[in-house]
């Protein structure tokens, strides 16, 4: 058990980059979160760990999972921590015939199966994005709203 704790948990870690990757002192974070700065140093210096409630509004404050609060490793990973909800699945390759296969973990969050339309979007300074079809559509339909009220 020790053995997969000492592998699995960064949260000191990850309270120091979060924390400073936001320019919060160690003083207004604690503030934030309702606790002396001690508990926060003790925390980033990993001699004691928070409740699971305080891991709760941690990971709210963040705006990040609790799983990655915990788990997510900085030394190994290329990307710093997502906010919730977003996903970064690594790259793909375009073939000869230009396509691309999209990532397992991808096809899964996003319930994708052989025959789901999606929609490529382009922008010549942030990229290319697949979106759903329902999702565009859905999209389109508030924006049409949004600009021809009934």
């Amino acid at each position: 058990m020790t053995e997969y704790v000492n592998k699995s948990i960064h949260i000191h870690k990850n309270l120091i980059f979060l924390r400073k990757s936001r320019d919060l002192t160690i003083e207004e974070f604690a503030e934030k979160l309702d606790v002396s700065r001690q508990t926060v140093a003790k925390w980033e210096k990993g001699t004691t760990v928070s409740d699971i409630i305080k891991c709760d509004a941690i990971a709210a404050f963040y705006n990040i999972t609790i799983d990655d609060l915990l788990h997510y490793d900085g030394e190994t990973s290329v990307m710093p921590i997502a906010p919730r909800g977003k996903y970064f699945f690594g790259t793909v390759t375009i073939d000869e015939k230009g396509q691309i296969i999209i990532p397992q973990k991808a096809r899964e969050i996003f319930s994708l199966k052989t025959a789901s339309q999606l929609v490529v979007l382009g922008d010549e300074t942030q990229g290319i994005a697949l979106v759903t079809d329902d999702t565009f559509m859905d999209s389109m339909q508030d924006l049409l709203d949004h600009f021809y009220p009934k």
